[in-house]
């Protein structure tokens, strides 16, 4: 947010200076006080030690102005571009990570639950109330192909 509220700053200069050049290209007066501070001013101060500054400009080439700040605004519009790009680039990658990770963390879940599943001799889930209730023969085997098939579909077997 930076670079652009200083480029618009220096945009709005450059017009300023562009379009009220002439206001400025009047007298311009240089002096000294007596604490030798130096002064430049507008007006005559009067002072001993005043001296006129012959001040010469050359017109500015409008077009080539609005040529260089067009060239400007679409370049910093291009870095900006780039940088969305690779923060969304980034983002991705991180998210496309954590799946990754998660993937794994429930794949190594569904596989210690079969292999507890095949270890004990009696399988119990826990109810609402998360007290045990223990499976029988079919329920045991509707388990375990549940969780083979929750295997294959997380694990990269």
């Amino acid at each position: 947010m930076g670079m652009k509220k200083r480029h618009l700053t220096s945009s709005i200069v450059s017009l300023a200076i562009f379009f009220f050049g002439g206001a400025f290209a009047n007298e311009i007066y240089k002096y000294t006080d007596a604490n030798g501070n130096v002064h430049y001013t507008d007006r005559p101060s009067g002072d001993a030690s005043e001296e006129r500054l012959q001040v010469s400009y050359n017109r500015t080439d409008k077009a080539a102005v609005q040529e260089r700040v067009q060239s400007r605004l679409d370049s910093e519009a291009k870095r900006e571009e780039a940088r969305s790009e690779a923060q969304q680039a980034k983002q991705t990658a991180a998210d496309e990570r954590a799946a990754a990770e998660e993937k794994a963390a429930k794949c190594a879940d569904y596989r210690q639950k079969m292999k507890s599943m095949l270890e004990a001799r009696r399988v119990y889930r826990e109810d609402e109330n998360g007290e045990r209730v223990y499976l029988d023969d079919v329920a045991r085997a509707e388990a375990r192909t549940k969780a083979e098939e929750l295997i294959k579909e997380h694990c990269d077997t």
